[in-house]
């Protein structure tokens, strides 16, 4: 069977660095932190008091008011930036078939704000069951796909795919097959998420995941630096619209790249840690270039999954010596976690984003808040730490990977 080519020929974004594709690209490109102390909660008794926010959000300037009130943060996130790429798109109801548009769409965890209130206050009263009618269908992962259909009148494939951080990764890859399959002519994908509350925050400092340093938010998120302490929390949304090229072709769509390959692997090894050796990433790396067509040597920038966790960024550098062999030295790598912090469920399309945005414009954007070589890194690796920096970039490798050992990677390259 001739697979179909897949390009990409919209984007939005609502994210810690800003509301829309600009803001965040240009904010990337400027090494910006977005992390600030905790706005949606009082966090003053836990370990950590700091997050990635979107900053300044009223969801009422996007969306009905009544509307807005119906669905959770993370809905309301993927609404507004599914909005922006089907616009910068130009998908209309006259040039595309609603029955062959499809939304593939990811969160992480859903809506966790809309679960902590409801049991909240059923918890704090007197045992009468006064739910909101909106609970459940405000807070189940799939919601924003559903809603996304019906806001645009899509009517192809619609699901929710879910693998904790590499979510919105592989509902990428899933939206690539399908096209390529010939069973779409256009997917709405990417991922949301919005868990800064007492229960993402309290849950994620019991597992002591995140970083706590307090003293100084904006430099928290230290990829690959020797006194990383642990992930900064993120939120917010990246959504592409993934086409068949001939049919973005015909109506005449503007196109930011092609969609080259993806792999989906599993560490097999444990809930939270990553393989010592990098194994998952080494095998996800090598399964997404082998479904490119392309060679280690075709790739010249990696965003990577790069959270900042002590045994995290030593397993992911171990898997990129061993795929990329001496290209490695060749590469840029830097981690855009350094400035959004980690989007969860969101950060896969994000990152993306950001990778596209690099095929797109020849920038690779910095690793933020280095200050001290860890020598358990090979320092001969050009981290891309500080500043931005120019480069041709013909391809772009994007991992993820997730609690439970999920790994994916997304491949991007020039439209040619």
């Amino acid at each position: 069977m001739q697979l179909k080519r897949v390009v990409v020929t919209g984007i939005g974004a609502i994210t810690p660095l800003g509301k829309n594709l600009d803001e965040y690209w240009g904010n990337l490109l400027k090494g910006v932190s977005g992390a600030d102390f905790i706005q949606q909660f009082d966090c003053s008794k836990f370990k950590t008091r700091f997050a990635c926010e979107v900053k300044d959000f009223d969801p009422t300037q996007y969306l009905d008011k009544k509307e807005a009130r119906k669905v959770d943060r993370f809905t309301q996130f993927a609404l507004i930036a599914s909005d922006q790429a089907v616009a910068d798109a130009g998908i209309t109801k006259e040039n595309i078939n609603p029955d062959r548009v499809g939304v593939i769409f990811a969160s992480g965890i859903g809506g966790l704000i809309t679960f902590q209130e409801e049991v909240s206050a059923f918890a704090l009263g007197d045992g009468t069951p006064r739910f909101n009618p909106f609970f459940i269908p405000k807070m189940i992962l799939d919601i924003a796909a559903g809603h996304i259909s019906m806001r645009h009148g899509f009517r192809g494939p619609n699901y929710a795919v879910v693998s904790a951080c590499a979510s919105s990764t592989n509902a990428i890859i899933d939206a690539f097959d399908v096209i390529r399959l010939g069973k779409a002519d256009a997917i709405v994908t990417g991922g949301s998420e919005a868990v800064i509350s007492a229960a993402g925050v309290g849950g994620f400092n019991a597992m002591k995941a995140l970083s706590e340093r307090n003293d100084d938010p904006k430099t928290a998120s230290r990829p690959f630096d020797k006194d990383r302490d642990g992930f900064v929390m993120g939120e917010g949304s990246g959504v592409l619209v993934l086409e068949e090229l001939e049919h973005a072709l015909k109506r005449g769509a503007t196109i930011y790249c092609e969609i080259a390959g993806g792999g989906a692997t599993a560490d097999a090894h444990h809930i939270t840690a990553p393989h010592p050796e990098g194994l998952g990433a080494n095998n996800v790396m090598k399964a997404a270039l082998k479904d490119a067509g392309l060679q280690p040597e075709d790739i010249d920038y990696i965003n990577v999954h790069g959270t900042s966790t002590p045994l995290g960024d030593i397993a992911e550098t171990k898997a990129i010596l061993n795929v990329f062999g001496d290209h490695a030295y060749k590469l840029n790598i830097s981690s855009t976690k350094s400035m959004t912090g980690h989007c969860l469920g969101a950060a896969g399309a994000l990152e993306a984003i950001a990778s596209i945005m690099s095929v797109k414009h020849d920038w690779v954007p910095p690793t933020i808040n280095h200050f001290t070589d860890d020598p358990n890194l090979d320092a001969g690796l050009n981290f891309t730490f500080s500043q931005a920096q120019q480069r041709t970039v013909r391809a772009a490798l994007s991992n993820t990977f997730g609690f439970g050992g999920h790994n994916a990677s997304v491949i991007v390259k020039k439209y040619q």
